[in-house]
């Protein structure tokens, strides 16, 4: 490499800086030493302001909080915005503006629009011929997008986005200037600013005369909840799938603006192990196409190349593979660009000391993901033609097999939760998918549909995508079934890395019918929001308004109507009203006695805003059912909603359970935590929720004094909500809140009943096999699949929710029924035959799901427990189970009998 030439500085620091800057070098480290960026041959010029010039500090020596990463950016931007381009995006849950900037020659950025459009032109191959595609690729440089920092507290990829941003701007050699002539580069520097800046200002506030290399230090163990996650606690690397976050749909809305050749996803692992980089790990997504592999193996070895050059270890093909869809890695290759994650070990901080006892600095790190990025670049521009005409191909070759295929559309009825369904719709459009609706009643491959139906045609450019989200399942290959299968036998961990089953529909429990032909009829493209607005039917109606439940959009009126301070009653039975409309167990009955005198303006307001669909009524006449006076229609009481908040609960249980409640049900939640719990007055409180734990024990972490104050919480008309493995609490101690237990893992007689004190003679593998089961183990663990449950009709818990719903199921919790002198399992998984839905299941766990509860609740004196066996809010992406949650926290207050 050549010798590099020192720096200039153009911008005079202040006094100020001058002070800062000398009091960190009291506890700087060897990152000091290193001069990032670091490339060959590189020329730096003096016009433009290194990370230094600006912030005061040499890259790599300071982990950067997202407004110096910003200032940086907005610098570039202004004085040299002749090559430079920042875009908004979006803006995070905590008013953070999300922002990509885009760095190509002049004339490429003066044309930016053109380039941009000539992409979204190539990625329609319907409206376009193969010449004219040919006309658009000459004329459209490659592009690379690199995305940082998804994860808040994987540090290093962002501060790397500023030495890129930097070299492609400062560094005036042949190289560099070819790179920009023949590609354009999108960087995302900061996906996840709400995260970092929790990292960056803890981390700085465990700092003490040095920087620690321990990995037991402070500084390398982030407290509850760390920076991974944004501001709701999710992991938005899973988020691509469902678009719950404001970021991740702000992202995609974007990337259908550009349509990027190469999207390069970039992360951090723990601090022992190397760089990782494509191509991914086993198994591969069906729907990502070999010629796609082939593209990752380029871009790997490319790659290698130059990690060989630098030094730099690294590895490839384990641990991230590439099958779920939900990834930042992975989302993009369905809609024919190449994606792929780059995952270098992170030193936390400054400096980690590895296990091999060598010290890995900060700079390190992000002199690394620079390196990768230029590596990148490079293959992009020297292989754009081909990878723009394989986007391309991709694309057409959607549409032919979407044409062709066993199945060429997706039939939504749209006739049971219309909520569902329309945010479904909304979804599927936002992630660049064509719906349409039915302007008129049809028939379908046996099916009748009335108009509004929903229809997806399968001939679309993103065809694998749509196979990928709407699918009831997406195999894994079978040599890599059968190997796991082989080291679950073997007593050795299972190579899968998340879970194995994501479709949509079945998440969202909802109607939908495959068609191996496009239907005939008239239908007009949706480009609706995923709230419909509402209405009111007879809104001067004498008596009052009728609600229908079962949808998030009676949810959302209940919500609003209470917070409103509206009077609400639900029944806990079906019931057909005077006009002959049938109403479901739950609908909400809103009358005039006893509201305000804007009754009906407010209703109007709340029904517009919730999507919900109110009947008004003259009469309270049932011509079945209970009447509005009957003791099976209940007071809808505006509960006080707490959760525990804090260690052992798991970071991403907590937030997708307080999103879910907030931001779909718009219903404020209060968070406690567990030291309050232990001795707390919670008289005002109602509900209070219990999110699944990340293995610690609320036991613990509540002790004897929390379990008694939440005893006699519960007996005073508390309504205690257990979700996931949280429900372990419930059934622990001599005096257990709810009869359940645990189950081990069900064993044969053969291992359940040996004797071991006997010799005995093995005489196959079968039996060598059975032999060394442990009696004792718990159930296998499960990855993730959808399981299919029936829901017990005829208890108040259920009001609303269809006779069958699905679930996710993870990991090994698996409960005893309760018998009935202690309480209902209102919702058991399906038969062995039926339970799995989708997904990988060990076929142990298929038999001893088979029946167990997903939803139990037993009374406790004045108040009740209930649990779900499984998280009903994982990931925020279960749609179908939302009723069954809301009705657990509004119903099960309306039910419980405190002292009001």
């Amino acid at each position: 490499m050549q010798p590099r030439l020192s720096r200039k500085s153009v911008f005079r620091k202040s006094s100020a800086w001058v002070a800062v800057t000398a009091a960190l070098t009291l506890c700087t480290t060897a990152a000091a030493n290193q001069i990032v960026p670091d490339f060959p041959d590189s020329d730096y010029q003096a016009r433009v302001a290194s990370v230094e010039d600006i912030l005061g500090y040499p890259l790599g020596t300071r982990i950067s909080s997202p407004e110096q990463i910003r200032r940086y950016y907005d610098y570039l931007a202004s004085a040299h915005s002749q090559s430079i381009r920042l875009v908004p995006y979006g803006e995070s849950w905590q008013g953070r503006e999300l922002y990509y900037v885009v760095i190509s020659s002049p004339q490429n950025l003066a044309r930016l629009d053109s380039i941009e459009s000539n992409m979204r032109a190539l990625a329609d191959p319907r409206e376009i011929n193969d010449n004219r595609a040919r006309e658009l690729m000459r004329d459209t440089p490659a592009s690379v997008w690199i995305a940082n920092s998804v994860h808040g507290n994987e540090i290093s990829p962002a501060e790397s986005s500023m030495a890129l941003a930097y070299h492609l701007l400062a560094d005036r050699s042949s190289k560099t200037q070819q790179l920009l002539e023949n590609t354009v580069v999108y960087i995302d520097p900061l996906q996840n600013p709400d995260g970092r800046a929790r990292f960056v200002s803890r981390y700085y506030a465990t700092v003490g005369l040095d920087h620690s290399a321990d990995r037991l230090s402070a500084e390398q163990n982030e407290p509850w909840p760390n920076g991974r996650t944004n501001h709701y606690l999710f992991d938005m690397n899973r988020d691509w799938l469902a678009l719950t976050q404001p970021e991740t749909r702000g992202r995609i809305a974007a990337l259908q603006q550009s349509f990027p050749l190469i999207f390069v996803d970039s992360h951090e692992m723990g601090g022992d192990l190397p760089y990782y980089f494509s191509p991914e790990a086993h198994p591969f997504n069906p729907h990502i196409t070999q010629p796609q592999r082939e593209v990752l193996e380029w871009v790997g070895r490319n790659n290698a190349g130059w990690f060989d050059r630098f030094g730099y270890d690294y590895f490839t093909r384990e641990i991230f593979d590439a099958f779920y869809p939900g990834y930042g890695a992975s989302w993009p290759l369905y809609h024919g660009s190449i994606s792929m994650t780059y995952e270098m070990g992170s030193s936390r901080g400054h400096q980690f000391r590895t296990r091999d006892g060598k010290v890995l600095t900060y700079a390190d790190t992000v002199q690394q993901n620079f390196v990768a990025f230029m590596s990148t670049i490079e293959l992009a521009a020297e292989r754009g033609n081909e990878l723009k005409q394989r986007f391309y191909d991709y694309r057409k070759n959607a549409v032919e097999q979407g044409s062709r295929g066993d199945v060429r559309s997706y039939l939504f009825p749209a006739t049971r939760d219309a909520a569902g369904h329309q945010k479904l719709a909304a979804v599927l459009s936002e992630q660049g998918i064509e719906v349409h609706r039915a302007t008129a009643n049809f028939s379908a491959c046996g099916n009748d549909y009335s108009e509004g139906a929903f229809v997806v045609n399968a001939a679309q450019p993103t065809y694998h995508l749509i196979r990928t989200l709407l699918d009831d399942n997406v195999p894994m290959d079978d040599d890599f079934i059968a190997e796991q299968e082989r080291l679950r036998a073997n007593n050795l961990p299972d190579q899968i890395y998340d879970v194995t089953a994501w479709s949509l529909p079945l998440m969202f429990n909802l109607d939908m019918n495959t068609c191996n032909r496009a239907p005939r009829v008239a239908l007009e493209r949706f480009e609706g929001e995923r709230i419909a607005r509402g209405s009111v039917a007879a809104p001067d109606a004498s008596f009052g308004y009728i609600v229908p439940w079962g949808d998030m959009a009676g949810v959302r009126f209940l919500s609003a109507a209470l917070q409103a301070g509206l009077h609400v009653r639900s029944s806990d039975l079906p019931f057909t009203h005077d006009d002959e409309i049938q109403y479901p167990a739950g609908s909400l009955i809103v009358s005039r006695a006893g509201n305000p005198d804007d009754l009906t303006a407010q209703v109007q307001r709340i029904a517009e805003a919730s999507g919900a669909h109110v009947q008004g009524v003259d009469s309270s006449w049932m011509r079945s059912g209970p009447n509005v006076g009957s003791a099976n229609v209940q007071t809808m009481h505006r509960p006080n909603v707490a959760m525990l908040w804090d260690e052992p609960a798991n970071v991403l249980a907590a937030g997708s359970t307080r999103f879910v409640i907030e931001r779909e049900a718009n219903y404020p939640v209060t968070a406690i935590r567990p030291a309050q719990l232990r001795s707390a007055d919670l008289s005002q409180y109602q509900v209070l929720l219990l999110p699944a734990t990340a293995g610690g024990s609320y036991s613990q972490a509540l002790g004897e004094s929390g379990r008694e104050n939440l005893r006699q919480w519960v007996q005073r008309g508390g309504v205690l909500i257990t979700l996931g493995n949280a429900t372990r609490f419930v059934v622990e101690g001599e005096q257990p809140l709810l009869q359940s237990s645990l189950e081990p893992k069900a064993q044969p007689s053969e291992v359940s009943g040996r004797d071991t004190s006997v010799a005995e003679i093995i005489t196959s593998d079968a039996q060598y096999n059975h032999r060394i089961q442990d009696a004792s183990a718990d159930p296998d663990w499960v990855s993730g699949v959808i399981a299919r449950v029936n829901v017990d009709q005829e208890h108040w818990l259920t009001a609303g929710v269809p006779e069958r719903v699905h679930s996710m199921f993870i990991g090994r919790d698996i409960y005893t029924p309760l018998t009935i002198n202690h309480g209902r399992n209102v919702a058991n998984f399906a038969a062995a035959d039926e339970v799995l839905a989708s997904g990988y299941l060990w076929e142990d766990n298929r038999h001893q799901i088979a029946y167990k509860p997903l939803v139990m609740v037993q009374p406790q004196g004045r108040g009740m427990v209930i649990s779900f066996t499984q998280e009903p809010n994982y990931r925020a992406y279960v749609d179908g189970m939302h009723v069954f949650l809301m009705n657990a926290i509004f119903r099960g207050a309306a039910q419980a009998q405190p002292v009001r």
